[in-house]
């Protein structure tokens, strides 16, 4: 190759060059946008105490429904604690006897101001009545407070157990479990991830001078290049008040039905229709 013929060639490959870093990142919207997809729920639990596990119910990649039980500490000791608090808190002998002592005391308050009237009790013994009326009123009182005290040990303690099982707040799967039986943790260490892959959700970052023409409610073209280009429709749910100032865009959140279970991560275009008008 002459001389001549190489400066023609690297000139128009310097060309070339050119024209492609020129182009925008997002200017060719017909090739659609580029995402990623994330699953429409990801939550990782943990416990609100450190404790032992004692029950890992379910393993990695096991589908949950919401409510059910996942991961469970230890809670023997809390268990007898909770037995002796549930009988304090049914037992009410002290609220009958401190009953039982007052009638008993007005009683003996009636008698001896009949006496007292009939000139057979002194005025020191009806104030001495009186004042014992008056004590067993506030023992009875004292003893409903105690029993209402209990009741509600009673209810903290089975809270503080509750609090000792991790269910699932969604249906998903079970993505990773980071404990095993046995295993003592700290308070909010990780200790399972669920997910829910259907919807999956598709953040797509759109350049603002496009997004602001792209509303809740409107549907998008979803490519996945990776599957020979199947095509899905999906449905915009969210679209964000503030833009990135670094890269001009906005995000663009999308939900898509997935009932093949695709896995989230996986690289997408979007194509939105009303931005081809």
């Amino acid at each position: 190759m002459s001389t001549k013929n190489n400066i023609l060639y690297f000139f128009i490959c310097f060309v070339i060059l050119i024209l492609i870093l020129a182009m925008p990142a997002h200017a060719d919207l017909d090739a659609g946008i580029r995402a990623i997809t994330i699953p429409g729920a990801d939550i990782t639990l943990s416990f609100v105490q450190p404790g032992c596990i004692a029950k890992v119910l379910f393993k990695e990649g096991d589908p949950v429904k919401t409510g059910q039980f996942l991961v469970q500490q230890d809670d023997s000791v809390e268990q007898i604690q909770l037995e002796q608090l549930k009988a304090a808190s049914e037992d009410t002998t002290q609220i009958q006897a401190s009953e039982a002592s007052l009638a008993q005391k007005r009683v003996d308050l009636k008698k001896l101001e009949k006496a007292a009237a009939l000139n057979a009790a002194t005025e020191l013994e009806v104030e001495h009545a009186k004042l014992n009326v008056k004590i067993a009123e506030l023992s009875l009182q004292l003893a409903k407070f105690e029993h209402e005290q209990a009741k509600r040990k009673y209810n903290e303690l089975k809270v503080q157990i509750e609090k000792m099982r991790l269910k699932s707040p969604i249906d998903g799967r079970i993505e990773r479990i980071h404990v095993e039986t046995g295993e003592s943790i700290n308070a909010l260490a990780d200790v399972i991830r669920v997910v829910r892959i259907n919807p999956l959700w598709i953040d797509v970052p759109v350049p603002l001078v496009k997004a602001t023409a792209l509303g809740c409610g409107e549907t998008a073209t979803i490519r996945f290049p990776n599957t020979n280009r199947e095509i899905l429709e999906g449905e915009i749910i969210y679209v964000a008040a503030v833009a990135d100032a670094a890269s001009g865009t906005l995000r663009v959140r999308i939900e898509v039905p997935n009932k093949s279970n695709r896995p989230a991560g996986e690289h997408v275009e979007v194509i939105f229709a009303t931005l081809q008008k």
